[in-house]
């Protein structure tokens, strides 16, 4: 029988749950919502918390990290459905706190990302990675977890986080999971519950520009890029039209853009709203002809 996690959702109750769980402890953090690109994390929180070792999972919709016009308000919530994955995964417990457990008053200090947070997704969307940074500091803090296990579709956000812990002398091991695509190729997501069906057949460009780069990508930077960019503007005249944020090719250390002369392993990463939803991928491969 599936043992349910023991849920707590005040700081006084992660506490007591904290003191009771056996060593070692994984966190994952996540924004609720679960759903199979979720089960990636889960299981390798396990595997890291081995046969004795526990997983615990929060689960806090961050108001930090979304802007103004963004959808904070309608951010998909289903705790009941998150626990039964969690208890289908093994977790042993889930802190599920409300805004005022989290940020008992309005936080006037926050981190700053530094130069790789002002990039990319840092760009688009201005003070998402101090958020993010914040919020994920404040969970260690409070759940002193050994590790941490992140998913790699949020490529930039987990080299940041690594980077926080490393800079600020954490003791957090920051763990990637690899990302998880649905049977039709996109990238599993939240918010691709949000798509309508002739949204997410148009949103389908976003694998296969990767896909078509990765292909190209022998051939060097330009023509892996030309190969993703022929797809993304086949896409952006369909209806719905995918209408590109990014696509950038960077160095996997680093996130900054290579050029055309880079041989070596890259990132390509995007960003693309369809309808009223903003999708994020990547994809990692190596670039130029092999000596």
């Amino acid at each position: 029988m599936t043992a349910i996690p023991v849920l707590a959702r005040t700081r006084a109750g992660l506490a007591v749950v904290r003191g009771s769980l056996p060593g070692p402890v994984i966190l994952v953090p996540t924004m609720g919502a679960l759903h199979d690109g979720h089960r990636s994390p889960l299981r390798m929180a396990r595997h890291l918390a081995g046969p004795t070792g526990s997983v615990l999972v929060s689960i806090f919709v961050n108001p930090l990290q979304f802007g103004p016009l963004e959808d904070f308000d309608r951010y998909p919530r289903a705790l009941e459905r998150d626990m039964e994955i969690c208890a289908e995964e093994g977790v042993r417990a889930v802190f599920a706190p409300s805004r005022r457990e989290i940020y008992p008053t309005e936080p006037l200090v926050t981190v700053d990302p530094g130069p790789l947070g002002k990039v990319l997704e840092g760009r688009s969307r201005p003070g998402f990675f101090d958020g993010v940074l914040t919020v994920v500091l404040k969970l260690f803090e409070l759940t002193q977890p050994d590790a941490a296990v992140f998913g790699e579709k949020d490529a930039q956000q987990l080299a940041l986080i690594r980077q926080m812990s490393a800079d600020l002398d954490l003791g957090v091991q920051v763990a990637g999971a690899p990302l998880h695509r649905d049977s039709d190729g996109l990238a599993a997501s939240s918010r691709n519950s949000y798509l309508t069906e002739p949204e997410r057949k148009s949103a389908l460009a976003l694998s296969r520009a990767l896909d078509a780069a990765s292909s190209a990508a022998y051939a060097g930077p330009s023509r892996a890029l030309a190969a993703a960019r022929v797809v993304l503007d086949g896409a952006a005249m369909a209806s719905p039209a995918v209408q590109l944020d990014y696509l950038v090719l960077a160095n996997p250390d680093t996130f900054a853009e290579v050029g055309g002369d880079y041989i070596g392993p890259a990132i390509l990463l995007l960003a693309a709203r369809i309808g009223a939803t903003r999708l994020i991928d990547n994809t990692s491969f190596f670039v130029g002809a092999r000596s």
